[in-house]
This record gives C-alpha cells, sequence and structure tokens, in this order.
C-alpha cells in the first residue's frame, strides 16, 4: 500500500542536512551532531517496526471497514475533504491523550525526550507506537472510509508535521490562526511551565483553540522532557518510561492505585 512517509524519506533526509548547515553556518554548533544522528537512526528503526505493526493494523482497518455500515465514495472529491478533518481531528485527540495518558505516554515520551529543536527531532518517533496506536485510528474506517484512503491522507498530515520542527521560521502571520506553525509546535515541545501540554495539533490549530488546548509563543522554549532521559542510548530512549513506571507500579499497594499508575 503506497505510504507516503516511507515516500518522503529522501526528502526529510535532504531537509535535515540543508538545515543543519545553514544553522551552522549562521551560528556554530547549534545543530549537535551527535544528537541529530541518534535521532535519525531512531526514526529509521522506528520505519522498520511500522512497517512490521503495519501487517497486523491492516488486518484490524479492513475488518472495521468491512463492517462499516456506509461506504464512502472513493472517487469523490468530497469523501478526501470530510476524511481530511476527520483526520486530524483523530490525530488531535490521540495526541492529547498521548500526553494525558501515561501508557500512551510511554510511546510518546520518544520523541520530546530530545533537548534540541530542529528537523531531525521530527523523525525521532517511539519504536513502538504502533502496538496501540491503531485504537485511534480504527474508527475512521467504521465510518466507511477506506483503509488506503486513510494511510493516503494520514501520510500527507504527518508530513506536514515535518517541516514545523524548527527554529529557523518564526512567524507565518495570518496563517497561525488556522494552521500548526512551528512557533505553535515549539510551544508543543517546550518544558516552560505555561507551555506544558498545549498545542496538540496536527494540520490545524484550530482544534486547539476550540477545546482550550492553546498557547500562544511569548518567550523562548526551553526543549526536553521534565525529567531529561540524559542519554544517547536509543533503546533505553524507547523503553526507560517503561522501566520507570513498572518500578512505580511495584512500588504501590493497591490494584486500584496501580491501574492509575498505568492509565492515569
Amino acid at each position: 500500500m503506497f505510504n507516503p512517509v516511507v515516500i518522503a524519506i529522501p526528502f526529510f533526509a535532504a531537509t535535515i542536512a540543508l538545515e543543519a548547515w545553514w544553522s551552522n553556518r549562521s551560528e556554530k554548533g547549534v545543530y549537535p551532531s551527535k544528537d541529530a544522528w541518534n535521532n535519525i537512526l531512531i526514526g529509521f528503526v522506528s520505519v522498520g517496526f511500522g512497517l512490521l505493526f503495519g501487517l497486523f493494523i491492516s488486518v484490524i482497518y479492513s475488518a472495521s471497514y468491512s463492517v462499516a455500515p456506509f461506504k464512502f465514495p472513493t472517487g469523490a472529491w468530497w469523501s478526501w475533504v470530510i476524511l481530511f478533518f476527520v483526520d486530524d481531528l483523530a490525530y488531535y485527540w490521540f495526541h492529547r491523550i498521548s500526553h494525558e495518558s501515561r501508557l500512551f505516554w510511554n510511546f510518546h515520551v520518544v520523541h520530546h525526550s530530545s533537548e534540541e529543536y530542529n528537523l531531525s527531532v521530527a523523525v525521532r518517533q517511539s519504536w513502538f507506537s504502533g502496538l496501540l496506536h491503531w485504537i485511534f485510528y480504527a474508527p475512521i474506517m467504521l465510518l466507511g472510509f477506506a483503509p488506503w484512503m486513510f494511510v493516503i491522507m494520514h501520510g500527507f498530515n504527518l508530513i506536514y508535521q515535518f517541516w514545523i520542527h524548527t527554529k529557523l521560521i518564526h512567524r507565518l502571520g495570518p496563517l497561525e490562526w488556522i494552521l500548526n506553525t512551528p512557533s505553535h509546535h515549539r510551544v508543543h515541545h517546550g518544558v516552560n511551565e505555561r507551555y506544558l501540554d498545549r498545542n496538540y495539533a496536527g494540520v490545524l490549530i484550530v482544534w486547539d483553540r476550540l477545546f482550550g488546548s492553546f498557547v500562544n509563543e511569548t518567550e523562548e522554549p526551553r526543549y526536553g522532557i521534565i525529567k531529561p532521559i540524559n542519554s544517547f542510548n536509543s533503546i533505553w530512549i524507547n523503553t526507560h518510561a517503561w522501566v520507570e513506571m513498572w518500578q512505580e507500579m511495584k512500588a504501590r499497594d493497591s490494584f486500584q492505585s496501580k491501574i492509575r499508575c498505568l492509565f492515569a
């Protein structure tokens, strides 16, 4: 099945290299190579795991589509317009819950654990998120959108989000009211107190404005996570949150408390 994200890998590589060259040309050392190469390694491995998990996810999506009471016509332009909004809204809630529930944060923390902010951070993705992220998207097939339509639309949604991981673009005027921009997404990656758990948008920032999670960029963000990982070990970056959660769960007495530790 055509996946725009996989096809876009050469574009990602070229623009990361260009941003690194420009950044270090303008101000030497602002693009730490060790962090960037680690991000790229994590990204390549995540693609491999994504293809592996895609085998069983495609079965789930196909089964969901097969029982949908209504099927959107795949050749109608309006089907694609509706799918764009449905997919972007689903991404908003997937992203928001990935910050509000520890179970899902254990996957997403990989993306946030870099203390840098550049295009290479965009490809720093969890190796194992495919285990559960389909929960948020299978309902799209139940609504009647063909799985291949979703894969294409969601792929372009993720490609859009690549370019907003940069410090080189400041503000985009009136577009800041509608679209997720580098400014809005810098806020999302910031650990400044007022920036925590804000700006979850994929393409449209209007979801954050609508659901009360929007904050404007008013001070320079500090990047990373509240408890810095201080490691370039790719395996540890992908597993440390699970280890920490397991240790905390073992230390708790009641079953109810353990469950809260997992889901809250």
